[in-house]
């Protein structure tokens, strides 16, 4: 909870600066200068590098010993970090990622990305900026070049990860999925298309990560990939109940409910009859017809957890069905469910519950203006309340109510 909430405060602080950048497109010349360039851009000669490298590239060993003179420069910058001086700090990483241009592209890349994530962590904001701003004019020359370095794609798409920016990391990834798709690498497209899944559901953009994970499914389902299968379903599951697509979510459902069904995993089925219920439910909105759906899913997870002795799920359907009940007027059925839900509080040794389920149907005998049987349901409750020490002036302030005919 603590990093999303950090990620969403790091969002704030880049989009806020990136809006200072579209300021300062509009201002007059004379303006410019209050925005001051990014320190990733300066030009100005640097001592590790020889002044004539323009005219003549760097050699082998210079390019070595500029290596190792940056990794230097790095520890140096760590070091000044942990004194508390962070303007010092990215002073000198500044440095060093203009320097590690001379190293290539790869090099540069993995750099910005280090420090970008010691940016993102130091809450560094307009250091996320330049580093953004620099690995985006980086992007745009391998599209120009039309780059085929998965190696390098792969390490951009890593870059953007590290400052939380997973819709720019996407766009990485899919040039990615382009090129492994070209060269038949079954491998890295699973391992790419799960990587975009991950950082669609990171930026909670479900109806793309679902287009994603079914990809993921019908890849599993062609190969023959059942244990795959089973977790892509789950997952797609999961997505469209963030997504609400309750409709798509019980296609889903009722997909893996078949596979446990077939493998004879029936321990599973309980909490999946449960989960489809509750989408009926939500499509029964729109649609009341399909009320129906959600009463009988109910009631097939509370025989089936009941017959696999899942006492604690069978309680659960239950309480979601006297509830679905009591929604649609339907007392006496409530009452039924009531019953049976008392017996299975009993065979899971629930006492807490087996109170609760007494209130309850104090309560709905109370709607029925049977008084005498509620007065008994209190009564059974109020004894449960003793011995666990817990709700007895309710059940008493109930029963005494009831005694003296006030209902």
């Amino acid at each position: 909870m603590l990093k999303r909430l950090n990620f969403i405060v790091t969002t704030i602080i880049f989009w806020h600066l990136c809006s200072f950048v579209a300021l300062a497109a509009s201002q007059k010349p004379e303006q410019m200068d209050k925005f001051p360039p990014s320190p990733l851009e300066i030009t100005t000669p640097d001592s590790l590098v020889r002044d004539s490298v323009k005219q003549q590239p760097l050699t082998t060993e210079e390019l070595q010993r500029l290596e190792t003179n940056l990794d230097n420069l790095t520890q140096e910058a760590a070091t000044t970090l942990q004194t508390g001086d962070k303007s010092t700090a990215f002073d000198i990483w500044n440095r060093e990622l203009r320097l590690r241009r001379f190293l290539g592209t790869l090099a540069e890349v993995e750099a910005l990305s280090r420090v970008g994530g010691i940016a993102w962590s130091e809450n560094e904001g307009e250091q996320l900026k330049y580093i953004t701003e620099r690995l985006q004019v980086i992007e745009k020359q391998m599209l120009t070049d039309n780059s085929t370095g998965v190696e390098l794609w792969r390490s951009l798409g890593g870059a953007y990860q590290n400052i939380r920016i997973p819709k720019l990391a996407v766009g990485a990834y899919q040039q990615i999925l382009t090129l492994v798709k070209q060269q038949n690498n079954n491998t890295a497209e699973l391992e790419t298309l799960n990587k975009i899944g991950e950082l669609h559901l990171s930026s909670f953009d479900y109806s793309q990560a679902a287009t994603t994970y079914q990809e993921l499914l019908n890849f599993a389902t062609r190969n023959g990939d059942q244990l795959n299968e089973v977790g892509y379903l789950q997952q797609l599951a999961y997505i469209y109940k963030q997504g609400k697509q309750a409709q798509q979510a019980i296609n889903v459902l009722n997909r893996l409910t078949a596979i446990y069904t077939r493998d004879n995993n029936l321990i599973q089925i309980p909490a999946l009859k449960i989960a489809i219920a509750e989408n009926y439910q939500s499509v029964a909105q729109e649609n009341p017809n399909l009320m129906q759906e959600a009463f009988n899913k109910y009631q097939e997870a509370y025989v089936t957890a009941w017959q696999s002795q899942q006492y604690v799920i069978a309680s659960e359907a239950l309480q979601k069905l006297i509830k679905l009940y009591r929604s649609q007027n339907q007392i006496d059925e409530a009452l039924q469910a009531s019953q049976i839900l008392l017996e299975t509080e009993t065979l899971a040794t629930n006492f807490y519950g087996l109170m609760q389920t007494y209130d309850q149907i104090g309560q709905l005998y109370l709607e029925k203006k049977e008084n005498a049987k509620a007065l008994t349901a209190f009564q059974k409750g109020l004894e449960l309340a003793q011995q666990l020490k817990h709700q007895e002036t309710y059940f008493t302030q109930k029963i005494e109510t009831l005694s003296k005919g006030n209902f």
